[in-house]
């Protein structure tokens, strides 16, 4: 059984809204919930912790809907920075005020201001403008009086945040100064800014979710610009998790990291029971993504051109939401498929689908694991995919589907016939999938990062 180690844990995320964000807010959540399944604190699981300067009223409404959909287990341990950044009696609460110093607003800058719920001001925030590095800056961070007057200001979003976590700590330990904390940081722009927290008895955990490469995503491709600068502090964590083997491995070729890097996969809970292929419905392929250009949704229209005539009862049921949908519907009614290829938005039941499909579609240009696949494979679903970077080649090196050459619309199509007309191999892929998708297991996957945990808090901070 795994085990984590006594400690204080966090999970860090700048924000978390629903249907926001795509895969990352379901898999940072799920990650939460194995936490919790594992017995982190007595079952509750850490408090998750995020830092968009929504309104206490949207944050709460967030957290029911949560609920809900039963996506967290305690909604009680989701906390937000700018909930707490009110002092009860007006003004920035009083860990704001004392991290201050004097300072005021500059001058060539607007400010957001961030209201209490009774509409006082508690934080001004500069607006920085078509800057990617907007986070970075150390532009002053306005601390309001109770009288709505400016008290004092912050050095930038790092030294706010800082400052919350550093509270947040500081209650954590009340009974104990000594206790280790143990951040889970699951967004990358908030590891930068934690790579100096010198905090010696605090161990931070960077979490990675995507591609780190530009077109043509190939080992020696450009490397993306919010990734350059992450690189350099990479050694500063106490430790990284990366999602698959492949891109540990060439990041770790590349840019010669020697800290502690370690593959922890999104887990994935196998399905109560998996249907066999003849009793799902026959022709049905099916993808779940949202429609963006990086997810090729136009290629699996046209490989659907080809298989329609070979295959006349085949379809494809696309879930997802997204800005191509306009144009995506154009390409089905120019081909003449609008009998056979459905844009049926968004689902919340993505296991229904995966339980009924033949086969699960998978065209993106790019992904970060790409737990699409792995969902399918806990369904007992056939996957036919690009071999794209990363996660379908770590995902189906046990079996489970089919890799194609990247961006050959042909050979979708032929992998798609195959498959589809095949009742043997769909029958043998089906079996692998359910195979493959135990390496993705959550009680294997909360082994290894309660080994990491282990690990980490055996060592000293890599930044103290």
């Amino acid at each position: 059984m795994t085990t984590f180690p006594d400690a204080e844990y966090l999970v860090l995320s700048s924000r978390l809204i629903p249907d926001l964000d795509g895969g990352y807010t379901l898999a940072t959540l799920a990650r939460a919930r194995q936490m919790a399944a594992a017995g982190v604190h007595d079952g509750r699981g850490p408090l998750i912790l995020t830092v968009d300067p929504g309104t206490p009223a949207e944050h709460a409404r967030h957290r029911r809907t949560f609920d809900e959909r039963e996506l967290v287990v305690d909604p009680a341990r989701l906390r937000n920075l700018f909930d707490e950044a009110a002092d009860p009696d007006g003004g920035a609460a009083s860990w704001l005020r004392e991290a201050a110093h004097p300072g005021e607003a500059d001058p060539a800058l607007d400010y957001r201001t961030v209201l209490d719920e009774h509409g006082r001001p508690t934080v001004g925030l500069p607006v920085i403008v078509g800057d990617p590095d907007w986070h970075i800056s150390t532009a002053p961070v306005l601390v309001h009086r109770r009288d709505g007057s400016v008290h004092g200001v912050l050095d930038g979003f790092g030294a706010l945040y800082r400052a919350w976590l550093d509270e947040v700590a500081r209650q954590l330990r009340q009974d104990d100064p000594n206790r280790p904390v143990v951040v889970l940081c699951e967004s990358r722009q908030l590891g930068e800014l934690l790579a100096g927290w010198d905090d010696p008895g605090v161990r931070l955990i960077q979490a990675t979710h995507t591609i780190h490469l530009e077109p043509p995503y190939t080992i020696d491709a450009p490397v993306n610009a919010l990734w350059g600068r992450w690189f350099d502090l990479a050694e500063r964590f106490d430790a990284v998790l990366w999602l698959t083997d492949e891109q540990r491995h060439d990041v770790r070729e590349r840019f010669e990291l020697d800290g502690v890097h370690i593959v922890v996969p999104h887990g994935v809970p196998a399905a109560a029971s998996v249907r066999p292929p003849a009793q799902r419905t026959q022709g049905r392929v099916a993808m779940l993504n949202r429609l963006a250009p990086g997810k090729r949704i136009d290629h699996a229209i046209r490989a659907m051109a080809q298989v329609v005539p070979i295959v006349p009862n085949a379809v494809l049921d696309v879930y997802g939401d997204g800005t191509g949908r306009g144009a995506l519907q154009q390409l089905i009614d120019e081909l003449g498929l609008g009998a056979h290829v459905t844009l049926r938005g968004a689902t919340t039941d993505p296991g229904a689908v995966l339980d009924d499909a033949s086969v699960l579609l998978f065209t993106s240009a790019f992904e970060g694991q790409g737990l699409a696949i792995i969902e399918a494979l806990a369904h007992g679903c056939p996957v036919v995919s690009y071999d794209v970077r990363y996660g379908p080649r770590d995902s189906l090196r046990n079996g489970g589907g089919i890799l194609v050459p990247d961006g050959d619309i042909d050979a979708i199509a032929t992998a798609l016939i195959e498959v589809l007309t095949d009742v043997e191999l769909r029958l043998r892929l089906s079996r692998e999938a359910v195979e493959a998708s135990r390496l993705v297991d959550p009680a294997r996957v909360m082994e290894s990062l309660a080994s990491a945990v282990t690990d980490v808090l055996g060592s000293p901070s890599r930044r103290a």
